[in-house]
């Protein structure tokens, strides 16, 4: 008997997967020639959005006087602004890249409780301090963390922050149980 010999069947398997493997070259290759073609997109990193915010600029809007618990003498008299709304509470010292030792910022609440600040978008690093309704520091929080979301509580009812440089309170002895004084200019 003859040897018979059968067709070869074609291999499919293989067809298909040289036309995946074409797709998938031709694909790629379109893509690089269009990405040439297409204008960047700019995707703004929160760095470069940092960088774009103008800094404010101080405005003196008073004095404020830091004074000794025990004999009431003034430690230390500051220029301040005022943040006494919600909007300038909330931006507070926020984007501004230095501040002079003499100067610093009074926010005013409307009413006495716990507040808590964070850090966030305030490049400079600061004394926190915490004063209640009697004009009492109850709470000071030094050197704080620039960008930092961490909650920095008053721990205790407050009604007035002042906001200072990086050191403030340390190199002019101001501590809890001190007190403080403002006085408003008319501007």
């Amino acid at each position: 008997m003859a040897n018979k010999q059968e067709p070869k069947k074609p291999n499919y398997a293989l067809y298909a997967l040289i036309i995946v493997v074409v797709a998938v070259a031709g694909y790629f290759i379109y893509t690089m020639v269009a990405d040439t073609k297409k204008p960047e997109l700019k995707v703004k990193t929160e760095t470069q959005e940092k960088k774009e915010v103008a800094e404010p600029q101080f405005k003196k809007q008073g004095e404020l006087e830091f004074l000794n618990a025990k004999n009431k003498k003034v430690i230390k008299k500051i220029d301040i602004e005022v943040a006494d709304r919600d909007s300038s509470r909330e931006k507070g010292l926020m984007y501004r890249k230095s501040m002079d030792e003499a100067r610093g910022m009074l926010f005013v609440f409307p009413i006495s409780e716990e507040h808590s600040f964070w850090m966030k978008n305030t490049v400079i690093s600061l004394d926190i301090i915490f004063i209640n309704e009697n004009k009492e520091i109850v709470k000071i929080h030094k050197s704080t963390t620039p960008y930092s979301t961490k909650s920095l509580p008053s721990e205790k009812k407050s009604m007035y922050v002042v906001e200072t440089v990086a050191g403030f309170t340390d190199k002019y002895g101001i501590k809890e149980g001190d007190k403080m004084d403002f006085q408003l200019t008319n501007n």
